[in-house]
Formats: C-alpha cells, structure tokens, sequence
C-alpha cells in the first residue's frame, strides 16, 4: 500500500461520520477536481496536492466542539504522516495549505499559497459551487438549525473569521455572503472555467426558489 492509499484510510476513518457535507465523498469530488486542475499545472507537486485535498477537512473547526479537539485532531495528522515516512518539509506544507486554504481563513487577509495550495483551495471553492454545493449547504443548514430563507434577514458580508462563524443567518443568505462571491477568487484558469456553469446553475436555482416563495411561478 503506497503513502496516498494510507493517506486515503486515515481520513475515511476520520469523517466516516460526518453529517455536516463534509465526508467522504466530498473529500473524493476534492480530490477528483484537484487531479482535473493538475492536469494543467505541471510545475505542482502531485502528491502534496492529492495529500492535503484527502486531508483538508481532518481537523476542521466546523467539525470540532473546541480548540483542544481541532488541536489534537491536527497532531494525531502529523504523527500519522511522520509514521508512514512522509518527509517534514512536505507535511509542514500539506498542514500550511490547510491551515490557510479556507475561506474563513481569507476573510483574516489573503494568505500566500503555492500553486499546490492554490490547485487544493481551488477543488475546494468548487465543491461549493452548483448542484451539489446547493444540498450541502441546505444538509449544514439543516444540521446547524439555521433557518432556510426570511425575507426580512438580509444578507450580510462577515468581516472576519469570528463574524462569518457567529453571525446568525439564513441558508439563502449563505449564497449571497460567499457561494456566488467564489468564482472572482479562484487561482486557475482551469478552475475558472469549471465554475462557469456550476455559477449559471446556483443563479437560477435562486431566482426559481424565490419566485416559488413569492407565488410567481
């Protein structure tokens, strides 16, 4: 079993039971965009890419009740990793990418990535872009009970990490205060245009919900 197969087992066993839309199976569409943009960027490395979209979300904080857990979650990581020989310089690069890829992150200024960061961030913003982005941001809802759309609660643009994580919205809003603004900051010209149509389709998923709530259709 190679470095990535192992890599590809520890994070299954670590969002095996995830709720949030943050499991398997977004890790493997992460991974899938990931190698279609690499396929562009020859100057990356293939396996600090693929290693840090399989573990972007291991130690993320939507997933943890505190900062000890997140804490302990990222060492446990970077022990698997040193355990399986990976090199350090590579594992404090893999752990820089996540540590700085999201967008919460952003919202604290823009955080210098590579193009191995920037192809990971990429893969990631799209998984919030089009059909599929749409059933999970509606599932976190859901799971954070947060209230799928109020006329009277208007969008709000957080102005940092501690805004955008407390500010009490509603799912609708969620796409105005980052979904649509992701497109204008991705990295790749590959990445650009896959957001193209997965842009199209959020745009009239919401003019075709908010005629139905307002009986116009």
């Amino acid at each position: 079993m190679d470095q990535l197969e192992m890599i590809n087992r520890y994070m299954k066993d670590a969002l095996t039971k995830d709720n949030t839309g943050h499991s398997i199976d977004h890790i493997n569409r992460v991974l899938a965009l990931a190698n279609k943009i690499l396929a562009h960027e020859k100057k990356a490395d293939a396996f600090v890419v693929r290693a840090a979209a399989l573990l972007h979300d291991v130690y993320d904080d939507k997933l943890y009740d505190s900062q000890e857990d997140i804490l302990a979650a990222k060492n446990n990581m970077i022990s698997f990793l040193l355990s399986i020989g990976v090199h350090p310089e590579m594992i404090e690069e893999i752990t820089y990418i996540i540590d700085n890829m999201s967008w919460s992150k952003s919202l604290e200024g823009t955080q210098e990535l590579n193009i191995n960061g920037q192809i990971v961030q990429d893969a990631d913003r799209l998984e919030a872009m089009g059909a599929i982005a749409i059933t999970r941001a509606i599932t976190y809802g859901a799971v954070k009970n947060r209230v799928l759309y109020d006329p009277e609660i208007q969008p709000h643009l957080p102005q940092n990490k501690t805004d955008y994580r407390n500010q009490k919205s509603t799912t609708i809003n969620h796409f105005y205060e980052k979904l649509l603004l992701i497109q204008d900051k991705l990295n790749t010209d590959t990445a650009r245009t896959i957001s193209e149509s997965r842009q199209q389709f959020m745009l009239s998923f919401l003019a075709q919900f908010k005629a139905e709530w307002e009986l116009e259709r």
